[in-house]
């Protein structure tokens, strides 16, 4: 585990979710854990600082606050480094990731709308002068990243349903801030509240609306895998039938060890894959044996797929929801 303070770990595994909506939520983190406010707070200020957690904040469904894809380019090699600070430089990217596969570098980009996104996508292929596959998500089975870091591997939890209907203009800016990361501070909330010019009960009460509708999917300390050990993490895609997607997507979110699963558009001709995994493996053997796992599901058996393990983070931060930098 990287040789992590006990105490830190427990910190990290125990509010990967479910941070509490109160005013001083790191108060009522430290009673649990036997320290002090200002403990907890100088715990993840530190483990901030060390790169192995991103924020502490909230994750926000795809699609619905904003819009958002998967895309890749073809690179070559002695251009990755160049590219892919071309990629990074776009706020809207939040993660990019070098991956074992001829279309080997992967970046997920999140816009304020469909309008933002296509225009920063174009921007991309203009600059790079590389063609991008543009895989859109159609269904998410599994979208919630925050697994156990310490234990045997646990399936994780199911698709939840989500009700766009509740989200109103103000909780655009809202989203985006939490996006970005509370402040480290004993009334996170209030300081947000006073950035976006609400109160803080009423922010508290907006940002219980909309994980109960499935808005914000997690709201807790983001963590950096890779910084934690899980230095093996692939992504696996199969090659599905659609009407087979769904029951194969359902088994594959089922099953302990995998850490994503969702379902994207292929693109005709280049990349027929339409059922997406991740899984997230402190080494390249743990990932294989839940893949040998997964590929002995029945829905899997004989499913031609490919293995993309990454190979080097290049940039990692939460959605961005606006223009702003």
């Amino acid at each position: 585990m990287n040789r992590i303070d006990p105490i830190d770990l427990a910190l990290l595994d125990g509010f990967q979710r479910d941070l509490p909506l109160e005013s001083h939520p790191f108060a009522r983190i430290a009673t649990g854990l036997g320290l002090t406010e200002t403990e907890v707070i100088d715990r993840l200020s530190r483990l901030q600082a060390a790169g192995r957690i991103a924020r502490v904040g909230g994750t926000v469904r795809p699609n619905t606050a904003g819009a958002s894809t998967l895309a890749a380019l073809a690179v070559p090699e002695d251009r990755i480094d160049e590219v892919a600070a071309i990629v990074g430089a776009e706020a809207g990217v939040n993660h990019s990731y070098q991956r074992e596969n001829d279309w080997n570098l992967w970046f997920v980009a999140t816009a304020p709308d469909a309008e933002a996104l296509a225009a920063m996508l174009a921007r991309i292929e203009t600059a790079s002068g590389l063609p991008l596959l543009d895989l859109r998500l159609v269904r998410p089975f599994n979208i919630d990243l925050g697994f156990p870091l310490r234990g045997d591997r646990v399936a994780m939890p199911g698709k939840r349903g989500v009700e766009t209907a509740v989200l109103r203009a103000d909780d655009k800016p809202l989203l985006d801030a939490l996006c970005r990361g509370l402040d480290l501070t004993p009334r996170p909330y209030a300081t947000l509240a006073l950035r976006l010019g609400r109160d803080e009960i009423a922010i508290l009460s907006r940002i219980g609306v909309l994980l109960a509708a499935g808005i914000l999917t997690r709201l807790g300390v983001i963590v950096r895998h890779r910084a934690l050990g899980f230095t093996s993490n692939a992504m696996v895609v199969w090659d599905v039938p659609e009407a087979a997607t769904l029951a194969a997507g359902q088994a594959l979110a089922a099953l302990p060890g995998v850490t994503l699963a969702y379902e994207r558009r292929p693109v005709a001709g280049v990349w027929p894959y339409r059922l997406y995994c991740m899984i997230h493996a402190r080494s390249r053997a743990a990932a294989e044996e839940v893949l040998a796992t997964a590929r002995a599901l029945p829905a899997l058996q004989g499913v031609d797929h490919r293995i993309l393990f990454s190979t080097r983070c290049f940039k990692q931060s939460g959605a961005r929801l606006s223009e702003a930098a």
